[in-house]
């Protein structure tokens, strides 16, 4: 499987529409890969809080039908990174959109862990509450996060119980915290032994300079390319099957204990009165 990664440079001299057809056309020129991964809020930026509400869309907006038409004509399946949707419930969410190659939505995910403590997106955006998993027929199962999510190794456990082998990471990730990005982008993917694609993006948001160094590891947590700081398309082809022979070679996941025991069953206790 090959896989590309769109670093996109989001900068406040571009207006929405344009980086929009921009991005389209980056898409349409990875027409030999399978996969085309973009970063998290690239229409308007992470830390662009401001502008989220007046450039909110519906999950089926121009975001959405420019790339799906850039999917069906490169043929790839496309991780569109992320939007700021505007619900039928009228709240705001950061969701992602998956695109099949005939531009179909394939799968949407509203982020679960919202960035900014009592400011930004966890007070302006809703929360999403379910993991999501996306079968690519005949070749792996993609499991989905966003940005801030890639801190809570629950949420990847979730995806590998769901079947996930190819983590999808797309961000909007400061450079003043890259050392975290790649740290944790690693730990990801030898705890899960899967592969993590982690796409962020490049130039400034708000005044907040990008981390860039969008990174594919795989499932012993070796790099197998990373991006440098400005806009990039980071290309590398993966063998899915590593996968499952990581998992047999070294079968750390079969030994897992917390998470997985029923109530009153837990290890070194004899029911609820121990």
């Amino acid at each position: 499987m090959r896989a590309s990664l769109i670093q996109i440079a989001v900068n406040e001299d571009e207006t929405v529409e344009a980086r929009r057809l921009r991005a389209a056309a980056l898409v349409r020129e990875q027409s030999d890969a399978d996969l085309v991964v973009l970063p998290e809020l690239w229409t308007t930026g992470a830390f662009a809080f401001e502008a989220f509400d007046a450039a909110a869309e519906p999950l089926r907006g121009p975001t959405y039908e420019a790339m799906a038409e850039a999917a069906g004509d490169a043929g790839v399946w496309l991780h569109a990174g992320s939007v700021p949707e505007r619900g039928a419930d009228g709240r705001l969410y950061n969701t992602s959109l998956v695109l099949s190659p005939s531009g179909d939505l394939a799968a949407s995910y509203r982020k679960i862990h919202r960035f900014g403590f009592d400011k930004g997106e966890a007070v302006l955006m809703g929360a999403g509450r379910e993991p999501v998993t996306v079968r690519v027929p005949d070749t792996t199962t993609l499991g989905v996060a966003t940005c801030y999510d890639l801190r809570f190794p629950e949420l990847f456990r979730s995806l590998v119980d769901a079947g996930a082998e190819v983590l999808v990471v797309p961000a909007g990730w400061p450079e003043r915290r890259r050392t975290h990005w790649t740290l944790l982008a690693r730990a990801r993917a030898v705890e899960n032994q899967a592969f993590v694609l982690a796409c962020g993006t490049a130039g400034t948001h708000a005044g907040v300079p990008q981390a860039g160094h969008s990174i594919v590891v795989d499932p012993w947590g070796e790099v197998l390319a990373e991006a440098g700081a400005g806009e990039e398309v980071l290309t590398v082809d993966l063998d899915p099957a590593k996968v499952a022979r990581t998992r047999e070679q070294f079968p750390a996941l079969k030994d897992r204990v917390l998470g997985l025991e029923t109530p009153g069953e837990r290890p070194g206790t004899q029911g609820a009165g121990a």
